[in-house]
């Protein structure tokens, strides 16, 4: 799986056409406010009003069980898309349906297509389109190792895909 396009210190786009990637250290830095925030028991509801689409068969995954929790305690509501097969209807479907996820959401985390297909996606949709970010081998999961040991490895985790979904939506 190709996670180059949505890694925090990557130079690529984070979406096409759009924002660029956040730097790690832009992540680390949202991530360590997130953490004082839990710590001091005050977690802010950040996305309030934001909608975020996760596609894919998401029926005991742990990747996708948090990033729904991650994406849910900042505030933002979370829908199941039911996955697709790219290309199967014509070259305008996916583009039609990128725009259509735009439309509905404010991101979208989709783990599992090539990374084509994600730049033909982000390019469409104008939102930021996530390639399973709270994957175990996302390159995300490295920055939570940057937080220190103030909270356990699962919450430093958290505070960075959080950190990742302010740095690009709002």
């Amino acid at each position: 799986m190709d996670h180059s396009s949505s890694l925090p210190d990557s130079p690529a786009p984070a979406h096409a056409g759009t924002l660029p990637a956040p730097d790690s250290a832009v992540v680390l830095a949202y991530a360590r406010m997130l953490q004082r925030e839990a710590l001091a028991g005050s977690v802010q509801p950040w996305l309030r009003g934001k909608n975020i689409g996760l596609i894919g068969e998401l029926d005991g995954d742990p990747a996708a069980d948090l990033f729904r929790r991650a994406a849910n305690e900042l505030g933002a509501k979370i829908a199941r898309v039911r996955p697709f097969v790219p290309g199967t209807d014509g070259p305008t479907h996916l583009q039609d349906t990128a725009r259509m996820l735009g439309r509905l959401y404010d991101a979208v985390d989709w783990p599992g297509p090539s990374a084509a297909v994600l730049q033909e996606v982000r390019a469409a949709a104008g939102i930021p389109v996530y390639d399973g970010l709270a994957a175990a081998d996302h390159p995300t999961a490295r920055l939570a190792q940057l937080l220190g040991a103030e909270a356990p490895a699962a919450d430093r985790r958290r505070f960075v895909l959080q950190a990742v979904l302010l740095a690009t939506i709002v």
